[in-house]
This record gives structure tokens, sequence and C-alpha cells, in this order.
């Protein structure tokens, strides 16, 4: 009986211990997170759905704290559509590592914004991980397959 214990233990640790930041084809993932540049300081939400090994596309939104511009109020929320290139298999990254550079295209507020980021995921488990993006529009935050 101790062995069985034993056995289900490893193998209940082996499960949660293999984590993968990108899978490719059918892909999903949900991120949350804090801007800290760009158009303003916020918080933003993205969602991206793998195509193939390489590529995304998703959508997300940013509200920010104050409008980028003068403080109005029009402009303090940003929805887009994103398109990634996920770059873990060429660059034979870890499994728990994800390099992806991409590009946003969306309307803020009565503006047309457009963006591009390059971000990196890390993977604690198979279930949640953190994320930074750098560019256009600067997040960090915590990312979850579903």
């Amino acid at each position: 009986m101790k062995k069985l214990v034993l056995v289900c233990a490893l193998f209940m640790a082996s499960t949660l211990a293999y984590a993968q930041a990108w899978s490719g084809k059918g892909d999903q993932k949900i991120q949350v997170g804090f801007n800290s540049y760009g158009y303003g300081t916020g918080i933003t939400g993205t969602y991206d759905y793998g195509l193939s090994n390489i590529l995304s596309v998703g959508a997300g939104a940013n509200i920010y704290f104050s409008g980028y511009k003068d403080n109005n109020k029009d402009n303090n929320f940003f929805v887009f559509g994103r398109l990634n290139a996920h770059l873990q298999k060429p660059l034979n990254l870890p499994s728990k590592w994800d390099i992806y550079p991409g590009i946003d295209v969306g309307v803020l507020g009565k503006d047309f914004g457009i963006g591009a980021h390059v971000g990196v995921r890390y993977y604690f488990n198979q279930n949640v991980g953190i994320y930074l993006e750098a560019g256009n529009n600067g997040s960090i935050g915590v990312s979850f397959n579903l």
C-alpha cells in the first residue's frame, strides 16, 4: 500500500512539474496584468489562440487610469486584436519559456491605435505563469493556460 501511495505521489508531482509556455496549434492563453507605460498606466487583459506552431491571434483590452491625451476620458480604453509569432520552437527554448514578438491593432477611444511588442512567458506549472511585454505598451502580469 505504501508503494502505491508513493507511486501516485510521484506521478502527481511529475504532472505538476511539467509546464509548457507554448504548445502550438489550439493553445489558448489568458493574461491579466498591469500596464506601466505606453498610452497610460492601467490594467490589461489579453487572449491568444494558437493557429500553428509559430503564430497565434487574439484580442485584448487595456483600461487606463487616465486618458492618454490631456486626461480625456474618451481615450482611456484600448480594444485591440493581436498577432504573435512564438519563437519557442525555432529558438529551441525549454518548454517553460516562450518569446513572442507581436503587433496590436485596435481602437483607442475615438482614435486608431497600433502597437508592437516583444513578450516573454515563463510557466511555473501546467496552468500558471508570468509574462512581460515591452514595446508601445509595456505590461507585466500573470498568464493562464486554458
